[in-house]
């Protein structure tokens, strides 16, 4: 019952112009960082020790500003309920929508890797550009049915198919025999179990885990990478645009690809720190010894 009432709110709210929903954001930001305190202690952690070159002060700016940021995301993703397409492409700007699609005019599927970076979110936009191909995202489902049926709606709103993430290895084989090419988006930043963390890499200046399954499935079926670099020029707006890693992943050294991808988000963060998100508790494990 409490989802169904959940639900409801979040439909009302999504109808509320941008101007109230970011003054909600700025009432929620009081609550959340001065209040409640979410996840102070870890995101003020993980901006310490991805930039020890900061001082306090430094890093307490860092913090206030991806709070707010956290929170205008937070009440973004609603807007994708109701909001026109032609307003939400005015504030998600793809500047080079046309560089996946050049691969697949050419015969082959395309992974779109990216973070947690910027809103993510409204990525989905793109399924405006991919025209007759299917674009889709791996996403975890949420325990609560009512909340990702939710979720999966307004994600494939216009034009995204969500894949869960556990179909991964399935999707690039059922294309291949269908005849049919894909353009799959894969956000590449969260961290693994401790049973699949056998890949380690230096990220922020932290030993990190990753996830090898974008590299795994693009080198196995040798499918073109991109990076979606993503820049917030002033609040409610984004612009993303494609960055070609590797047209052939399956000519690369082990690990190689899993570590462009992962520079190429650092290099965003460092950029501007306060769009990643920070209050994911990504260092929670050390690398054994054993571990390559």
């Amino acid at each position: 019952m409490l989802s169904y009432l959940l639900r409801a709110f979040l439909w009302a709210f999504s109808f509320l112009p941008f101007g109230l929903l970011y003054a909600c954001s700025d009432a929620g930001y009081f609550f959340v960082y001065h209040v409640f305190r979410y996840r102070r202690g870890d995101v003020r952690a993980n901006l310490r020790r991805a930039f020890p070159e900061k001082n306090l002060a430094e890093i307490r700016r860092v913090e206030r500003k991806f709070y707010h940021h956290l929170l205008d995301v937070s009440v973004e993703f609603y807007k994708l309920w109701h909001a026109p397409a032609r307003v939400l492409q005015l504030r998600c700007v793809f500047t080079n929508p046309g560089l996946p699609l050049e691969f697949v005019a050419g015969g082959r599927p395309v992974i779109a890797v990216m973070g947690h970076y910027g809103n993510w979110e409204w990525l989905s936009l793109y399924g405006l550009h991919a025209g007759e191909c299917p674009f889709l995202a791996l996403y975890k489902p949420l325990h609560d049915r009512v909340m990702d049926n939710l979720s999966r709606r307004l994600r494939s709103r216009f034009g995204m198919t969500p894949v869960p993430r556990n179909d991964l290895a399935r999707v690039p084989p059922r294309f291949r025999d269908e005849g049919r090419t894909f353009i799959m988006g894969i956000v590449a930043d969260q961290a693994p179990k401790e049973s699949n963390q056998n890949f380690w890499t230096t990220f922020l200046n932290q030993e990190t885990p990753v996830f090898k399954g974008t590299e795994k499935i693009a080198a196995k079926y040798d499918i073109p990478v991109i990076f979606i670099d993503v820049r917030k020029p002033r609040r409610g707006h984004y612009q993303a645009e494609f960055r070609l890693l590797c047209d052939h992943p399956s000519r690369l050294a082990p690990g190689e690809l899993t570590r462009l991808h992962t520079r190429a988000l650092e290099e965003a963060i460092r950029r501007q720190p306060e769009y990643w998100l920070w209050s994911h508790r990504r260092w929670k494990y050390t690398r054994p010894a054993d571990t390559p």
